[in-house]
Order: C-alpha cells, then sequence, then structure tokens
C-alpha cells in the first residue's frame, strides 16, 4: 500500500507529478490530498485538489481530457506522488500535449528504446540479447536486419496482421541496433528525412 506524508506540508497537499505511462513524458504537475488520492485510485482517473478552486478537480472533467491511472507511487521521503498515466488528448489547458508545450507521441518511445539498446550494449549481463549481438560484431547485425527485413516481407504477402506486425517490429528494432553499431542514431534519419521535405 502507498503510503503519502500528508503531514509534512501545512495544507495537506503533496505535490503530484503525471508522467505518460508509455512516453515517459512529464505532463503536468498538480496537488493531492488524501481525498483526491483515494478518489484518482477509486475511480481510475487522475483527480487533483484545486487550489483555485478550493475542491476536488478531476482532470478532463469539461474538455474529456482524462488521465486514465496506470500505476500510482511515492518517493523515497513519501511526500510527492508520481503518477503513471495514458493522455486521453492534450493535458495543458492551452491545447499543449504537455504544460510545458512539450510534443508527447508514440513515436517518442523509439529515443527511448535507443537509450535501452545503448546500456544493454554496455552491460556485464552475458544473457543480454543486445549485448551478445554486438559482441558478434557489424557483419552479423547488418545480416540480422537482413534478415528480418526478409522475413518482414514475407509476412507482408499473408493477410496475417499479426505475424506482420511482429517482423516489422522485429526489423525496426534491429534497425536501431544497426544505426548504433554505425555510430549513428533515429535523429540522424530523421534530419535527412527532414532536409528532403524542405527541399521540395
Amino acid at each position: 500500500m502507498m503510503k503519502v506524508d500528508y503531514k509534512k506540508y501545512a495544507d495537506g497537499l503533496v505535490p503530484a507529478i503525471v508522467q505518460d505511462f508509455k512516453t515517459h513524458k512529464v505532463l503536468m504537475l498538480g496537488f493531492m490530498n488524501e481525498e483526491a488520492v483515494k478518489k484518482t485510485m477509486s475511480e481510475g482517473k487522475v483527480t487533483f485538489f484545486s487550489r483555485s478552486k478550493q475542491r476536488l478537480w478531476t482532470k478532463g472533467e469539461e474538455s474529456g481530457n482524462h488521465l486514465l491511472v496506470k500505476e500510482i507511487l511515492s518517493d523515497c521521503d513519501d511526500d510527492t506522488i508520481l503518477i503513471k498515466a495514458q493522455p486521453l488528448g492534450p493535458t495543458c489547458h492551452t491545447g499543449a500535449d504537455t504544460c510545458w508545450s512539450e510534443r508527447n507521441h508514440s513515436e517518442d518511445f523509439l529515443y527511448y528504446l535507443e537509450d535501452i539498446i545503448e546500456l544493454r550494449k554496455k552491460s556485464s549481463d552475458e544473457k543480454s540479447y543486445v549485448r551478445s549481438l554486438f559482441g558478434k560484431g557489424i557483419n552479423k547485425i547488418a545480416q540480422k536486419v537482413g534478415e528480418e527485413a526478409v522475413e518482414t516481407v514475407i509476412e507482408a504477402k499473408d493477410n496475417n496482421d499479426e505475424l506482420f506486425l511482429n517482423e516489422a517490429a522485429d526489423l525496426l528494432f534491429h534497425y536501431l541496433i544497426l544505426l548504433n553499431a554505425k555510430g549513428h542514431n533515429l535523429q540522424s534519419v530523421v534530419n535527412i528525412l527532414q532536409q528532403r521535405h524542405s527541399n521540395k
């Protein structure tokens, strides 16, 4: 059971950071009292205590842009809450994805995945697939990309969407590994695509 020390603050309100559970992007910061936390946990929608309205306020109660709760955590001092949620539309009242006007799209996960690949490459875990693949060198990595590309093409000719999408995911994952092995990243490729688009 999550413990929160509401008495640490004079007004009984603790900071609550909301993070997209898929992209890990910070969406907003609000404040919660014990009642707001209980409602959030029971209804599955993020509810804050509004300091301006002086009442409980469920995010999206007017706009419909709710934040669906996936996980709630308290920090090491039990005085700050982290909520991992699924946003149903823009989070900020301005219409922006986040309250810092940052873009929050699911493709951002690919950049997160690149970080994981880099960590696994440097890992000492002998059971790591990524580490073992890097250990076999660039030729093996390139060969693996070729194999996954062929398998993706084969599945594209059939009508099994599940098999096709899984092969496409394998291809994309190994493509990111190949980019890393060559000293590049996804942004390098995106930059070229953007340049080509701007030249049209």
